[in-house]
């Protein structure tokens, strides 16, 4: 019997379809339904599969963003802080002068990869001072995907590298979901760490979605290992795929504090800021004049009186000002190095000039967090317990260590945004959210060392993106139909020094400072100053309302007395973008956002009072473990020892800046509590453990009357008390940004130099942890009686 068959060969879409639909993502993959005789020999060859790719040409995409950098503080921008890589694209791409952020990172971040406005993405502060609230609630709904969600199903390869801070804290535990990590956004790789700050020299990493510690080598820096991973990960991506472009996210810990630099960088410094800061904003305004990233007549604004004087200084506070601000600069420099060996490696492989690159010189202003002096800690400083210049003289030879958590004084972050007034945080005002942009393209800008004046914004980024790429804003991502763009592209300034701006309305708040821009002007408010935890407690309709004429460029001349109309309108026009935006209710709270227990957001833990926890378990967000601060609690631990030398931490929360550990030493059990590295509370036993198995237990009693007090400290082994103390001072709100909980051993910076070994580990065995708080710690008589542990 012979077979007929009739061959029906559907199409196959090709790699670079003009018809091809990018307006509905993931975009569907459609293959030949050919009917094929029974032996491939009399088969028809089919059509190959490619891979789906973006449109012809389309470039490979590189966003920098530095943390905390204000327009005056690079050189590129007429700054002190030597940034010869950020010098060395601008002459070769274009500077923006006029482009803005949000005044604060997460939202900055948010807004960047989104292109939507932060409120619109529901984070309108950072992750950690998340509300239940429409518009602060962190969580980006997904009618709004981001820029790598965009680009990877239209065929682009991504990855990030470094900070990651737009996931909601109650969603950072291995329990997810993992829809807003990294890896759930659209990056396909991603190396780095999700909170708001590290430690540089002992971050707490996360590889995609798996924690991971850093290497134990005394040379290790964050900036060096991610900008390495980013360098290795470009190399292997053109070489398995040269003509599939990528899309990189390189967003440095820098220059946030910590500021962490190699000696060697901060000692380039030594002296340069003797001068002061307010002699720095004069030079600073010189050399940005001499630039011409501000105009002629651009007036030097005044310094707020919150801020004191330079000359008002005595000696030891100059130095220690001069010398935190000597680490901030070496800092910032190492950082714009970093980006320079990856600046090389696009050389090298011959994909610099058809690399889309956004150079971000701040993801807000330079940072007044430090306060009035500064500090060698800076978890101190955001837990309100300002440092003194006497103690940061006795640790001045640490700035820049690993023995410091270093942040310079406010007065410096004044001149970090020079010509303008304020800060990071005060979104009201252009040195809370102006900072310095550079554009480089070559194959697609024909334009060279020019600055461009078009007043734009971060959200601006996606829809330029989008543009030069030549892909639409897709309508459906996952089946969810996609809200609009926010930002508007600006790719028509790239050959176009001239153009008329096209971004003319722009609202502003963080912590409820307040502004609006509309063509050419501006009107703004403050209500809370940064380094000040409280909340502002004041009426937001006694705020006093600011306005700045077209042509201002520094924000100089409140001129509200001489246009009141024109300042009523504009803040009209405030209400309405902030009520089409998610702005309202305002919400001025610091501290109380920063306590779980207060703010009301999600809580991973539901209202728990008991948890426990087990050997392996690691790098636990404090949003994700039970609140001990500010009332009662016990830690109890059942645990073999294998002999009389038994070491190593059993539990750990925290680390070297503030924080508190169980551990063993020697066969001893020990409590301590550090409180943010001034007084460390030891609480040890008077007796050592025999071989074999215990219940350690450990109780403490709040003495109450507020928040941050003392109490008294009890260790129990198995079914009797071995030691009691006093622990009179407690941290109130956070005890790290970076360093979290870990059981059997302390990674990252430890809590206590008495482990006597790297990381602390525990060389027992531990069998389980259990914490208790509240009402579980009085009603139950844990530790105390061994046969109620037992039964536990």
């Amino acid at each position: 019997m012979i077979f007929s068959f009739k061959f029906i060969r559907a199409p196959i879409m090709k790699r670079r379809n003009p018809t091809l639909n990018r307006y509905q993502l993931p975009i569907p993959k459609i293959y030949p339904k050919t009917v094929t005789p029974l032996d491939i020999r009399n088969a028809p060859k089919p059509e190959p599969i490619e891979e789906l790719r973006p449109p012809k040409d389309a470039p490979n995409i590189l966003i920098v963003l530095i943390d905390d950098m204000g327009f005056g503080a690079s050189s590129a921008f007429g700054g002190p802080c030597y940034m010869p890589n950020a010098e060395r694209l601008a002459q070769n791409g274009l500077k923006y002068n006029r482009f803005h952020t949000t005044a604060l990172c997460s939202p900055t971040r948010a807004a960047l990869l989104s292109g939507r406005n932060h409120h619109s993405v529901n984070m309108a502060g950072i992750t950690e001072c998340a509300t239940p609230n429409p518009g602060y609630n962190t969580v980006r709904p997904e009618s709004m995907a981001t820029i790598a969600q965009t680009l990877v199903m239209n065929g682009y390869n991504t990855a990030a590298f470094g900070k990651m801070h737009q996931t909601p804290v109650w969603e950072t535990s291995i329990a997810g979901p993992f829809d807003r990590w990294p890896t759930g956004e659209g990056f396909e790789k991603f190396y780095g760490f999700i909170g708001g700050e590290t430690n540089q020299w002992n971050p707490s990493l996360i590889a995609d979605t798996i924690p991971i510690d850093a290497p134990n080598d005394p040379e290790y820096h964050f900036s060096v290992d991610i900008t390495n991973k980013a360098i290795n990960y470009i190399r292997q991506q053109k070489t398995m795929v040269p003509d599939k472009p990528f899309f990189v996210y390189l967003s440095f810990g820098a220059t946030h504090a910590p500021h962490h630099a190699p000696k060697e960088w901060i000692e380039k410094y030594k002296g340069k800021f003797d001068h002061g800061w307010d002699k720095q904003r004069k030079i600073t305004l010189e050399k940005q004049k001499a630039l011409g990233v501000v105009p002629q007549d651009c007036v030097l604004s005044e310094r707020s009186q919150e801020i004191p004087a330079w000359d008002s200084l005595n000696e030891n506070e100059k130095t220690t000002a001069a010398r935190l601000m000597e680490a901030y600069a070496g800092f910032a420099e190492h950082t714009d190095h970093q980006v320079g060996k990856l600046l090389s490696t696009l050389e090298e492989i011959e994909a610099l000039d058809n690399t889309l690159i956004f150079y971000i010189l701040g993801d807000n202003g330079a940072s007044g967090e430090g306060g009035i002096t500064g500090s060698v800690n800076e978890m101190a400083a955001l837990n309100n317990s300002p440092d003194t210049t006497e103690n940061i003289l006795n640790h001045l030879d640490d700035i820049g260590t690993p023995m410091a958590y270093n942040h310079y004084p406010v007065g410096w972050a004044h001149a970090m945004d020079t010509p303008y007034q304020w800060t990071k945080q005060i979104a009201s005002h252009w040195g809370g959210t102006r900072t310095g942009m550079i554009t480089h393209w070559p194959n697609g800008i024909a334009s060279k060392n020019e600055i461009r004046h078009q007043w734009c914004h971060v959200i601006d980024v996606v829809p330029t993106i989008l543009e030069a790429v030549k892909i639409p804003h897709p309508q459906f991502v996952n089946g969810i139909q996609q809200e609009p763009i926010e930002g508007i592209s600006f790719a028509y300034s790239f050959d176009d020094p001239k153009a008329p701006d096209r971004h003319n309305t722009q609202y502003f708040e963080i912590f409820t400072n307040r502004g609006i821009y509309h063509e050419g002007w501006s009107a703004c408010t403050i209500h809370s100053i940064p380094w000040v935890l409280a909340g502002a407690n004041k009426n937001f309709n006694d705020d006093n309302w600011e306005l700045y004429a077209p042509g201002d460029w520094s924000q100089a001349n409140n001129v509200a007395s001489q246009y009141p109309d024109k300042l009523k309108e504009l803040q009209a026009l405030f209400l309405i973008e902030a009520s089409k935006y998610k702005v309202f209710p305002l919400d001025d709270r610091k501290a109380e956002r920063f306590n779980s227990d207060l703010a009301g957001r999600p809580d991973l833990l539901q209202g728990r009072k008991t948890m426990t926890l087990y050997p392996g378990m690691s790098h636990l967000n404090e949003n994700t473990v039970l609140n001990i601060k500010n009332k009662s609690f016990s830690v109890t631990a059942k645990v073999e020892l294998k002999d009389d030398t038994t070491n190593g931490a059993i539990i750990a929360q925290g680390g070297r800046f503030a924080g508190w550990s169980l551990y063993m030493k020697n066969g001893y059990p020990v409590f301590c509590y550090n409180w943010f590295n001034r007084q460390h509370y030891y609480i040890g036993s008077r007796e050592q453990l025999s071989t074999g198995e215990h219940f350690i237990h450990f109780e403490f009693k709040y003495d109450g009357g507020g928040i941050g007090k003392g109490g008294t400290g009890i260790l129990y082994a198995d079914d009797h008390e071995i030691a009691q103390g006093r622990i009179e001072n407690t941290v109130p709100f956070v005890f790290s940004a970076d360093d979290f909980m870990d059981i059997g051993k302390d990674s990252g910076a430890p809590v206590t130099e008495d482990y006597g070994s790297y990381q602390g580990v525990f060389t027992g065995t531990i069998n389980w942890v259990k914490i208790n708080i509240g009402s579980e710690v009085n009603d139950d008589p844990v530790g105390k009686e061994h046969a109620y542990l037992v039964r536990q």
